[in-house]
């Protein structure tokens, strides 16, 4: 069974930075995507960011500019760089891995929070 094992998420006051980190073992696929998602308290969770094993990144509009996504295929992590944060940032950020086997394959991780205080 595939495994994401997030850390790096906390408490952090406005302005503040976090590095939020996440490591895919047991991978018998061929990986896609990584990236982040988050979920607020009673919002639906949504995409912050992904990267595709070639490199292509996809942000979402509010953290353009503010947070930096990054990946280490050989090691299978993926990385998250968030600056400038602000209370709205507030979430479960949760680990996302995607690709091909057979068929379509996607992960979720267990979520990490990232609380952000003004």
């Amino acid at each position: 069974q595939v495994q994401l094992v997030e850390s790096g998420g906390g408490l952090v006051q406005a302005g503040g930075s976090l590095r939020l980190s996440c490591a895919a073992s047991r991978i018998m696929f061929s990986i896609n995507r990584m990236g982040w998602y988050r979920q607020a308290p009673g919002k639906q969770r949504e995409l912050v960011a992904t990267i595709t094993t070639g490199g292509r990144i996809n942000y979402a509009d509010s953290v353009k500019g503010l947070f930096t996504i990054s990946r280490d295929n050989a090691e299978n992590s993926v990385y998250l760089q968030m600056s400038s944060l602000k209370p709205e940032d507030t979430a479960v950020y949760y680990c996302y891995v995607d690709g091909y086997s057979i068929r379509f394959l996607e992960y979720w991780g267990q979520g990490t929070q990232v609380t952000v205080s003004s």
